[in-house]
Order: C-alpha cells, then structure tokens, then sequence
C-alpha cells in the first residue's frame, strides 16, 4: 500500500505547493507524521463513537429491564412505593 507520505516531492506540481521543499527534507516527513496522526485520530474518532452507541444501547435495554422488573414487584398492601428512578432514597 502506497502512502502519500512515500511519494517524492516531485510528484506534486511546484504551483500547486508555493512552498517548495527538498526530497526527503524535514518539513515532508514532518507533515507525513501529521497525516499518519490525522489518520490514526480518525481511526480512534470512529471506534470511540461505536463504543458509544454501544454503551447507549446497552444502557437502554438495562434500563427497559429495571423498568420491566420493577413493573413485575407485587408490592404487599400498605407499603408505599419507591420509584428507582427518581434519584432519591
């Protein structure tokens, strides 16, 4: 697999790039490192949204389970209830 960063400098046309640099100068492998980051970034970016939309399907179908389960207590005459939910206790 053939990167941008291992093509030689001459490849890209003077005027489209004002800043002219030598093969294998810093200034390439510096925006090569840049782009290899750029695109492990991306590659981060998109496995922590998966993970995320994972977790929120998770979390509903736990919370649609607490409300089913809670749904099914018998409760005894008299106790009050308590809504696990709200927060308080």
């Amino acid at each position: 697999l053939l990167t941008l960063c291992q093509l030689p400098v001459s490849v890209f046309p003077a005027a489209a790039d004002p800043v002219t640099t030598a093969p294998g100068s810093l200034e390439r492998g510096t925006w090569c490192n840049e782009h290899m980051l750029h695109e492990r970034l991306d590659i981060i970016e998109e496995k922590v949204i998966k993970t995320v939309e994972h977790l929120e399907s998770e979390v509903k179908s736990l919370l649609n389970i607490i409300s089913e389960t809670t749904l099914n207590i018998p409760t005894v005459p008299g106790t009050p209830l308590i809504d696990v939910f709200d927060g308080q206790y």
